[in-house]
């Protein structure tokens, strides 16, 4: 398997992989008028021209075969979709095809996410998971994860709740017998 950035010649594999993972992962729970508008919009020819253009914005593809089986994309600076900290690396996404779970291409991305967040030396890396994806869930805490916050995300007419979670990048250890003696 290999991973390599997105171009914007990869528009429409982007566009393909994009829409079937997420209607992979979610149409159970959802109306499909909510998904259709939902995937319409959210991998439209223009937004995604608009994140491929945008340097703040990266997105690899896992590929296996030459199939591409998944992929991923972060933001920093001012392309974060919540926290626009400069010192802090958005995973917006990482998809896989159903028929691929389970088989580490998920962990694989996710590697790639921590080793782009180490190169660009931010301290933290954050993300916003839907608090039903249980299985999103227990991967990011298993990577070391907390949770911190919840926002809303509009899915068509429906508000979901998404789980916001964090890692530290360079926790500071404790120092050893770190005593404070006061003048008294």
């Amino acid at each position: 398997m290999k991973i390599r950035k997105v171009n914007i010649q990869d528009i429409e594999k982007l566009k393909e992989i994009g829409k079937l993972t997420f209607a992979e992962t979610f149409s159970s729970e959802n109306s499909e008028e909510n998904m259709k508008e939902y995937l319409e919009n959210g991998f439209s020819t223009e937004k995604l021209t608009t994140e491929l253009t945008d340097q703040n914005a990266e997105f690899y593809f896992a590929e296996l075969d030459g199939k591409t089986i998944g992929y991923l994309k972060i933001n920093v600076g001012q392309s974060q979709t919540e926290i626009k900290d400069k010192n802090a690396l958005e995973i917006e996404r990482i998809y896989v095809l159903k028929e691929f779970h389970g088989k580490k291409v998920g962990q694989i991305l996710y590697d790639k996410a921590i080793e782009l967040a180490k190169e660009k030396n931010v301290d933290y890396v954050w993300l916003g998971v839907w608090e039903q994806n249980l299985r999103a869930i227990r991967f990011y805490e298993k990577n070391g994860f907390v949770a911190f916050d919840k926002h809303v995300f509009k899915l068509g007419n429906d508000e979901q709740t998404d789980i916001m979670m964090k890692l530290n990048l360079n926790e500071k250890k404790p120092v050893a017998n770190n005593v404070s003696y006061e003048k008294h």
